[in-house]
C-alpha cells in the first residue's frame, strides 16, 4: 500500500532562493494558495544562505550585503500564508489532466516519497557553478567558488588560512571579500578577465557598479592583491593543496610565457560562472534558449501553467532575480483568477536594467577561450567516474564528435552528478557548445520509489 505524503495546491513554486521567494509573496498577496518547496533546510537560497540556528551567529548581517532585502522577504513570508516545505527534493514534475504533479524525496536521507497536486507551476531552480578541469584540481583544498562561500555563510567556517580565489565572473568578488573579512589571508584575486573588456561595458553596468565598487574597496582594504588576465595552469600538492602556479593571458586568451609564478596557499576557491538549473523545465517540455529556459514578457514559459524567473531563465544575480520572481508571481496568480497581470513597475523596469547588466558581464568575463590547451592527458575531467582527459581525446580521435558519444565511449557523466561538473568541459575539449543535458529526473531516486510510482496490476 502506497503511503506518500499528498498536498494540493494552487501553485506550486520550487525553489525558495530569491526568485522563488518573490514569486511566492506576489502570488500569495493577490489571493492565490502557494506552496514554497525547497531542498535546503531553510528558505534563502543561495544568496540568502543562513547559519544553522544552533551555531549562535551573533552578526550573520555581516555576511550579507542585501540584508535588508532578506529581512523584508523574511519576515514577509512568516506574515503570509505561503506553505514552505523545506528539505523537500523535488525530483519530477509531471503534467497531469487537471494540472501538475511535483514528486519530492523528504529529508536529509531523501527516501520519503512527497506528492504535491498544483494548478501551476512556477520553476525558481537557480543555478549551479560552472568549474573548468586543470592539473591538480581534484586536490583537497581546491573548492569551487559558490563552496566556500557556502561554508562561510551556512557554517561560519573558513575552507583554509591562505586561499586564492580563481576563475572568471562576478562571484570572485564577494569570495575574495567575505574570506578576507573572516580572516582569511587571501593571496589573489585571479581573474581571466581584463579590466578594459569590463570597461567597454561601463554603460551597461551601471546598475553593478554600487556593488562592484563596494567589494573592490573591501579588497583593497584587506590589501589583496588583484591580478586581472591572469589564470590558474596547475594546483599543486600530494595528499592536499600546497600552492598554484598562475601565469598571465594575451589578447587571445592563450597562456604568455615566461609569466608564470607560484602562490602558496591551503585553498583555491576556483569559478567561471554560474550555469541554469533546467532539468524540470525540459521533463516538462519547455523551449530552451540555449542552455536557458526561454519565456516572455510576463516569465512565462511555452507550456501552459508553468512559469520561470530567476537564473534558470538566465544568469543575472539577486537583484535580477527579485524583480523576475515578482512578475512571475503576479502573472501566474492572474492567470488562476483569470485577470490581467499587473506586476509592480519598478519590477519591470528593474528587470529591463538588469538583464542589459547581466548579457554585459556574460559578454565580459567569459572563460579563457583556449583553457583545453593547458589541459595534461592525465587530468580527471569527469570526477564521478574518474575519466581522463587522455581517455576523452582518445574517444574524440575514434571519432566522438559530441557529449553523448564521449560518454557512451569513457562513461564520462554517468556518474552520481549525470555531467553537471563535467559536460561543459567535455564539450569545450570537442571544440562545441554546450548543450542541455536531457535527462529524465532532477536528481537521483531510489529504484524503491520509483517502482512505487506505478505499482504492478494486482497491487494495492
Amino acid at each position: 500500500m502506497r503511503t506518500d505524503l499528498v498536498m494540493r495546491t494552487g501553485l506550486v513554486v520550487i525553489g525558495a532562493g530569491p526568485a522563488g521567494l518573490a514569486a511566492a509573496l506576489a502570488a500569495s498577496a493577490r489571493g492565490v494558495r502557494v506552496t514554497l518547496v525547497d531542498a535546503a533546510a531553510q528558505t534563502g537560497g543561495q544568496f540568502y544562505r543562513q547559519p544553522a540556528a544552533g551555531l549562535g551567529a551573533g552578526r550573520p548581517e555581516a555576511l550579507h550585503h542585501q540584508w535588508r532585502t532578506w529581512e523584508r522577504l523574511r519576515d514577509g513570508l512568516a506574515a503570509s500564508a505561503v506553505r514552505v516545505l523545506t528539505e523537500h527534493h523535488v525530483w519530477c514534475v509531471e503534467h497531469t489532466s487537471d494540472g501538475f504533479t511535483v514528486h519530492a524525496l523528504l529529508g536529509p536521507e531523501q527516501e520519503e516519497p512527497v506528492v504535491v497536486h498544483a494548478h501551476a507551476v512556477l520553476l525558481a531552480t537557480g543555478g549551479y557553478e560552472h568549474v573548468l578541469p586543470f592539473p591538480g584540481w581534484t586536490l583537497p583544498g581546491v573548492v569551487t567558488a559558490g563552496g566556500a562561500q557556502a561554508m562561510l555563510k551556512g557554517g561560519l567556517v573558513v575552507p583554509g588560512r591562505r586561499a586564492v580565489v580563481a576563475g572568471s565572473g562576478p562571484l570572485l568578488l564577494p569570495v575574495a571579500t567575505g574570506l578576507a573579512v573572516a580572516g582569511v589571508e587571501v593571496a589573489a584575486l585571479v581573474e581571466s578577465t581584463a579590466l578594459k573588456r569590463l570597461a567597454r561595458h561601463t554603460p551597461a553596468l551601471a546598475a553593478k557598479l554600487p556593488e562592484g565598487a563596494g567589494h573592490a574597496a573591501g579588497l583593497l582594504r584587506h590589501r589583496v592583491p588583484v591580478l586581472t588576465r591572469h589564470t590558474v595552469v596547475r594546483a599543486h600538492g600530494d595528499d592536499r593543496l600546497t600552492g598554484v602556479t598562475v601565469a598571465a593571458l594575451d589578447a587571445a586568451g592563450r597562456v604568455r610565457p615566461g609569466t608564470a609564478r607560484h602562490l602558496p596557499c591551503d585553498t583555491l576557491a576556483v569559478g567561471h560562472g554560474m550555469l541554469p538549473h533546467t532539468d524540470l523545465a525540459e521533463t516538462l517540455g519547455c523551449r530552451l534558449d540555449g542552455l536557458t529556459v526561454a519565456v516572455d514578457t510576463e516569465q512565462r514559459t511555452d507550456v501552459p501553467g508553468v512559469w520561470a524567473a530567476g537564473e534558470a531563465t538566465g544568469i543575472g544575480g539577486a537583484a535580477l532575480a527579485l524583480a523576475e520572481g515578482h512578475i512571475a508571481g503576479c502573472s501566474a496568480a492572474a492567470h488562476l483568477h483569470g485577470t490581467t497581470s499587473e506586476p509592480a513597475p519598478a519590477a519591470l523596469k528593474a528587470r529591463t536594467k538588469l538583464r542589459r547588466s547581466a548579457a554585459a558581464l556574460d559578454s565580459a568575463c567569459a572563460p579563457p577561450a583556449h583553457w583545453p590547451e593547458q589541459l595534461t592527458d592525465d587530468t580527471v575531467i569527469c570526477r564521478c567516474e574518474e575519466v581522463t582527459v587522455g581517455s576523452v581525446r582518445e574517444a574524440l580521435d575514434l571519432g566522438a564528435g559530441d557529449e553523448r558519444t564521449v560518454k557512451l565511449l569513457t562513461r564520462a557523466g554517468m556518474g552520481w552528478c549525470q555531467g553537471r561538473m563535467c559536460g561543459t568541459a567535455i564539450a569545450g575539449l570537442a571544440g562545441r557548445a554546450p548543450t542541455p543535458a536531457k535527462r529524465p529526473f532532477a536528481r537521483p531516486v531510489p529504484l524503491g520509489v520509483l517502482a512505487r510510482q506505478h505499482p504492478q496490476e494486482g497491487q494495492s
